[in-house]
């Protein structure tokens, strides 16, 4: 069975794809932050239901897509096709490194990420979720220094990650001559502590600006500001 996610301005087929669709990567979707970006480049695509979120957030911007997975790039591909932004929104069937080997001079006004992030876990049994959520620091080593050569002097490179991998990735950035300059700390409850964060990188050296977002007021029980953030999108808000 097909599995479709309706969104209110798009939707998006799962089919072909080892990493469906997840509150990271709408979060990310809905938060990645820069004043009106022309040019946008989504690294691990999956679905494209992130790139999806941004064409309508952003309706200036082109934005490009890569995708490790043939099966997944080509699911995005029939996604951006079917939706009212396709003329802003390519698929391409390559590793960022791939990628920008073919485009050396490609310059972007924001990098967003989701990335795969079980750094020293175990791997999953299945290959393709292994492909899609297994990474280490030599991940992070070569996305930062191909972030730092594609993106423009006031772009940004904007990731959803685990807490611990954040402090990880803190501690590469500068190799790049990148800074962490803004982040959001993402809680499921307002006392729990955060799980992930929202985190971008740019060539900027100020403070960094952070910020709190909490999932659910209560159990099963969306958080406004989360309905808020997301009803440009959900139909269920």
């Amino acid at each position: 069975m097909t599995a479709i996610f309706k969104f209110k301005q798009f939707d998006v087929d799962q089919s072909g794809c080892a990493m469906k669709i997840n509150t990271d990567g709408v979060l990310l979707g809905a938060l990645a932050n820069l004043d009106h970006p022309q040019n946008i480049l989504d690294i691990g695509t999956g679905t494209g239901v992130i790139a999806l979120m941004l064409a309508q957030r952003f309706k200036d911007a082109k934005i490009d897509a890569v995708e490790i997975d043939p099966s997944a790039a080509e699911t995005a591909e029939r996604n951006f096709q079917k939706s009212p932004f396709a003329e802003r929104l390519t698929a391409y069937p390559l590793s960022f490194t791939e990628f920008f080997d073919k485009n050396p001079g490609k310059k972007y006004d924001l990098i967003v990420s989701n990335p795969p992030f079980y750094i020293n876990s175990l791997k999953s049994p299945e290959a393709k979720r292994e492909l899609a959520k297994h990474a280490d620091r030599l991940f992070f080593e070569d996305l930062l220094s191909s972030a730092s050569m594609h993106i423009s002097e006031s772009g940004a490179l904007c990731m959803i990650l685990p807490v611990d991998t954040v402090e990880m990735v803190d501690s590469l950035a500068p190799r790049h001559k990148l800074n962490l300059h803004r982040k959001a700390l993402i809680s499921s409850f307002s006392e729990s502590k955060p799980h992930r964060v929202v985190a971008a990188y740019s060539f900027d050296e100020t403070a960094v600006i952070e910020s709190k977002f909490v999932i659910y007021e209560s159990m099963g029980k969306y958080s406004e500001e989360y309905i808020n953030l997301l009803k440009p999108y959900f139909i269920a808000f």
